[in-house]
This record gives structure tokens, C-alpha cells and sequence, in this order.
């Protein structure tokens, strides 16, 4: 009855651990699927006309939002958009694509340096598309009118006149406007060669009164973009502001709240996706008004970060001019903390999402990066880090094993107490507890080097997960996306078998396998082997299950993350076997296989 009370409690607790499994990694997928199913609705009812109103129209004082009817009923394609506006093109080393004329935003951009896929062939990563197209994303600056005033402020159906025929690393471009009142309104767009433009705007004032406008500027989605959906990763609305500090808001919550504002001197805030972001960055000794707020265009969802700076007045005669930046492009980190290190951006390295473990995630990487461009492979990186890891707490790993072994070591003593006090649980607890005392044994100290490398295997995860730099990062033979899962399966000999498992209903997800994942558990059914047996029947049956378990559950992990866990395991089983060796503890596995192999050769002769 209490084997059978054991086996239920078992199967329970590893029907546990697939759930959750699948509640954190498998629902966050399926919810990926239905909301791209939802993003092609959405493009289909998305206009061609579907622009953020004039400033002019909008609350005076207050930065424009997306909203209006829908001009058209006929959903344009992203050429066909970019084609209904007089542009001006983009071509630098990092980026290609064009600024509007009419309205005078940034609204096309392509990423050179990085593709849809593994493939060199694939397309382009598309970052920002104009207004109309399936999937509006793009920043716009601008000026607001003052309370009270009737100006003709520029739009987004303006048309600026362009001095020059393209933007690139050297060669800005000027955009100008005359309202036809006697305000010219000057836009110089800068780029350097990665993703930071800056934005000098400036309003010459020809009347015979003073006037006062508000600098302003955006960035908007249309539609709910398609999400990784994990919960350890940001996707959103994301800005720091002041003492408010760093505000990470989701697609879902910012639908529910509708809007948050935060006054701050500087900053930055935009919307940012797993690997790309946009976001604008007003001048950092400048007080601003900074909101996110979430809208509807039609039946289309919009969210939208902005910023409405301090007013400025131009005095008959006279100009002002208002500076700002906008970092549209990949998240790469030693671009990012350049840029907050040149432009001195308040935290703007939080942009890339490196979550709570923040202190222990960050140095990881900069040392995995540091070894990669010694060896060239962030496989191979990831593996000396790994050995550093080990050499790092090797003092608490050796103690740790060498209490173990200690225990490996008494393991008849402690069986023979059990059986002496079967009917009696407190004499056999004081037994134990004197065993241990006199062979100086802890016993819970074989759980210190796992409660450690929790916190560094979370922050490697995150590493994989979140940096752009482990995207599409080759290892050696099949493994050519370290941050993806590895692409063969059991289920069809590893690509023997022309069958794709995944496409079994329900299960077909468990049945994706891969090499990797089965020698992580291997080597995790190894080293548990090495430790001396749970006391509790109920505990040997799960420590027996748990690598079979975790093989299956990391299947779906990056590859990255179960090559270190296989190494590391590989690591631990080499160090504790010494350290057994060291103790005069025999190593019954390693008997047990040989004993196995030398049958096998017995038998053939």
C-alpha cells in the first residue's frame, strides 16, 4: 500500500512539473499563435489614411494621438504605403529605408545587419513601417501650439521640402516649412552609423508678436504586435523617467490602465520588442511631461510614448530650436551602454531587459562576450565560463562533495540503523543524527551547490534569452541558434526519418527531443547516481524520475543553456569522482559498467 501511496505521489509531482511547464512556456506559445492570428485581422482593417490627427487639432499643449476614422476600406500593402508619400531615403551602414515628407517622420526602417532567420539569404529585419501599412510603427517630432493659440502648426499630412536627396552618416538632411503666417519650421535629421539619430527642430518666428510652442515627441504602434509571451522577458512600453525610475509596461496592462504620465528632467522612453526597440530621448537638462497611454484606431488597438517638453517662446525676429534623439535599431549592448555613456543617458542600459538578477546578469554576459572575441564562438565561451563558474565555488563544491561522499561512505551503516528502528522514527532520526555527528557528515550540505548555481543558471538563461548578440549565434554541426532549441529530435532518428514529430496533436511538442537535451540528462542521471540515496522511498522515486524529467522540459530551452547544463554536469561528475576517490568511497556505477561491458565481451567469445 505504501509503495503504491509513493508511486501516486511521484506521478503527481512529476505531472506537476510538466504543468508548470507548460503553463509558463507552452500557454505563453499557444497565446503567441492566436494573437499573430489576430495581428493578420487586424492588418486587414487597418486604413492606408490611418495618421496621428494635426497638432494643430489636437488639446493645445498637448502631444498628438493616433485616432480618426479610417480614410479607406482598402488595406494597403507596406510597399503601397511607403509609395503614397514623397520620401527621402536612409542608407547608412546599419540601416536603410526613408523619412516621409508628408509629416515629416521616421517610418521606414530596415535593419542591414541582421535577418528574418538563420539564413544570410533571408530578408532584412523591418523595424519601423508608415501609417497605413500592416503593421504601423514609427517616431515623429514635432510642435505643439499653446493654450489658446490658432496656428498653423505642421501635421502629418504636411509636405516638408527636402534640401538633399538622402541621410546617411555624413551627410544630414534638412527639412523645411513655411505655415504661410510667418512661421518657418526647420528639422535637421543627424545619423551615426549604428541606430541613434538626432533631431534638431527649429521654428523661425516672421510675425509681429512673440509665440510659444511646445517641442513634443512620439513613438506608435498600431496593432498588437506578435510577443515572445514569456514572463521573465519585457515587451512593451518601457522608459526611465526621473525618479519614477524604470517603467516596463505590457501591451495588456497598458489596455487596462489607458494611461501613465511621469514629469522628470531628461530620460527616455518608446516602445522596445525582444531584440529591437524605437524610443525617443528628449534633451537630458530639459523638464518633460512624459505619458504612455493605449488608444483605439477603429477596432485596432494603438499604444503610443511620448514626451511634451517645456515651451518655448520665439520672439519677432528670433528662433528657437529644440533637440531630441531617437534610437531606432537592434539592442546591441556595448551599443547601448556607449550611448549611455556618450549622451548620458539616464539608465538607458535598461533597455535591454536583464531582469531582477540584474548584478549577476550583466557581468555574465560582458565575460562571456569578452571570451568570445578571444575564441570566436559563443559555444566555446559559454563552456570557459563555465569552468570558471566551477573554479569560483570549487571550495563550497568540495566540501559540499565531501560530505557526500562521506555519506556515500556510511550508506550500509545508515541502512542497518533504519531497519533497527523501523517501528521507531525518533530513535532512527537520533542514530542518524549521532552517525552524522561522528563522521563529522552534513547532511543537507549536497544541496548548497545547486541552491548556488540556481541564480547563475536563471542569469544565463536571461543572457540567452534577451541579448541580440546570442541571436543566430552558431556552435558546431547542427547547433546554428545557441538562443533556439536544439532542431533534432529522437522521435525521427535525429533527421534520419523524414517526419516532423511537432506535428502530432497535443503531444507533439514533448516528442521534439534533441541530441543536446539527452546528453544533459544523461549526465544528470550520472551524477545523481555519484550521490548517496534519498533516505524517503518517495524521494528516490522522484530523484529517479527527475532526470528524464528535465530532459524533456529543456528540450525546449535554448540550446545554449543545456549545452552548459551538460557541461557542467560533466564538470561536477569528474570533480566528485575524485573527491570520492579521495575518500576512499568505491564507485559503484562505474563497476556497475564496466561489469556490464565485460559480459557483453564474455558473451561474444
Amino acid at each position: 500500500m505504501s509503495d503504491n501511496r509513493n508511486m501516486f505521489i511521484a506521478i503527481a509531482l512529476s505531472m506537476a512539473i510538466l504543468l508548470g511547464w507548460q503553463y509558463f512556456f507552452g500557454m505563453p506559445q499557444a497565446e503567441r499563435q492566436r494573437q499573430a492570428a489576430e495581428q493578420q485581422q487586424q492588418a486587414a482593417q487597418q486604413a492606408p489614411g490611418s495618421a496621428t490627427p494635426a497638432p494643430g487639432t489636437a488639446t493645445p499643449g498637448a502631444v498628438p494621438q493616433a485616432g480618426g476614422a479610417p480614410a479607406a476600406q482598402v488595406p494597403l500593402t507596406r510597399e503601397q504605403a511607403l509609395a503614397a508619400s514623397p520620401r527621402v531615403a536612409i542608407a547608412t551602414r546599419s540601416l536603410k529605408g526613408s523619412i516621409s515628407l508628408r509629416g515629416g517622420r521616421v517610418d521606414d526602417l530596415q535593419l542591414t545587419e541582421y535577418h528574418e532567420t538563420v539564413d544570410p539569404k533571408s530578408p532584412n529585419i523591418v523595424l519601423l513601417s508608415p501609417s497605413g501599412a500592416p503593421h504601423p510603427f514609427y517616431a515623429e517630432f514635432g510642435w505643439t501650439s499653446a493654450s489658446g493659440a490658432s496656428l498653423a502648426m505642421p501635421g502629418p499630412d504636411t509636405v516638408w521640402t527636402a534640401a538633399g536627396t538622402a541621410l546617411t552618416e555624413k551627410t544630414p538632411l534638412v527639412l523645411t516649412y513655411d505655415n504661410g503666417q510667418g512661421l518657418v519650421f526647420r528639422r535637421t535629421f543627424e545619423v551615426d552609423d549604428h541606430y541613434m539619430f538626432a533631431v534638431k527642430d527649429e521654428v523661425e518666428n516672421k510675425t509681429g508678436t512673440a509665440v510659444t510652442l511646445y517641442p513634443y515627441a512620439l513613438v506608435s504602434r498600431h496593432g498588437r504586435p506578435k510577443i515572445e509571451g514569456f514572463y521573465i522577458l519585457h515587451e512593451g512600453l518601457i522608459g526611465v523617467l526621473g525618479e519614477s525610475g524604470l517603467h516596463e509596461i505590457t501591451y495588456s496592462s497598458m489596455e487596462k490602465d489607458k494611461q501613465v504620465t511621469a514629469a522628470a528632467t531628461g530620460g527616455w522612453l518608446g516602445i522596445t520588442d525582444k531584440y529591437w526597440a524605437a524610443t525617443v530621448i528628449p534633451d537630458q537638462n530639459v523638464k518633460v511631461e512624459a505619458k504612455f497611454s493605449a488608444g483605439a484606431f477603429g477596432n485596432t488597438p494603438t499604444f503610443q510614448a511620448d514626451y511634451l517638453a517645456a515651451p518655448l517662446t520665439a520672439e519677432p525676429g528670433g528662433t528657437v530650436a529644440s533637440k531630441g534623439q531617437l534610437f531606432a535599431g537592434a539592442k546591441v549592448v556595448q551599443l547601448v551602454d556607449g550611448y549611455a555613456e556618450t549622451y548620458k543617458i539616464d539608465r538607458f542600459d535598461r533597455l535591454i531587459d536583464w531582469g531582477w538578477f540584474y548584478f549577476i546578469t550583466k557581468p555574465l554576459f560582458l565575460v562571456i562576450d569578452w571570451i568570445y572575441r578571444l575564441v570566436g564562438n559563443f559555444g566555446l565561451a559559454i563552456l570557459a565560463v563555465t569552468v570558471l563558474l566551477k573554479l569560483v565555488f570549487f571550495p563550497l563544491a568540495n566540501k559540499s562533495y565531501a560530505s557526500m561522499a562521506k555519506m556515500k561512505a556510511v550508506q550500509p551503516e545508515m541502512t542497518a540503523i533504519r531497519d533497527r528502528y523501523a517501528d521507531d522514527k525518533a530513535k532512527q532520526q537520533q542514530a542518524l543524527m549521532e552517525l552524522y555527528k561522528k563522521e563529522k557528515i552534513n547532511p543537507v550540505a549536497g544541496c548548497l551547490p545547486i541552491l548556488v548555481q540556481i541564480p547563475v543558471f536563471f542569469a544565463l538563461y536571461k543572457v540567452l534569452f534577451v541579448t541580440i548578440e546570442m541571436r543566430h549565434a552558431p556552435f558546431f554541426g547542427w547547433i546554428r541558434d545557441l538562443s533556439a532549441p536544439d532542431p533534432t529530435t529522437l522521435f525521427n532518428l535525429f533527421g534520419l526519418i523524414p517526419w516532423d514529430p511537432s506535428s502530432v496533436p497535443v503531444i507533439g511538442s514533448y516528442l521534439m527531443l534533441g541530441a543536446w537535451p539527452i546528453v544533459m540528462g544523461i549526465t544528470m542521471w550520472v551524477q545523481m547516481k555519484l550521490n548517496p540515496a534519498p533516505p524517503d522511498p518517495t524521494q528516490q522515486m522522484i530523484f529517479n524520475w527527475m532526470p528524464l524529467i528535465f530532459t524533456f522540459m529543456l528540450a525546449h530551452f535554448a540550446a545554449g543553456l543545456v549545452i552548459y547544463w551538460a557541461w557542467n554536469n560533466t564538470l561536477s561528475v569528474a570533480q566528485q569522482a575524485v573527491i570520492m576517490k579521495r575518500h576512499g568511497v568505491k564507485i559503484e556505477l562505474w563497476d556497475n559498467i564496466r561489469g556490464m561491458f565485460s559480459k557483453k565481451a564474455s558473451a561474444k567469445s
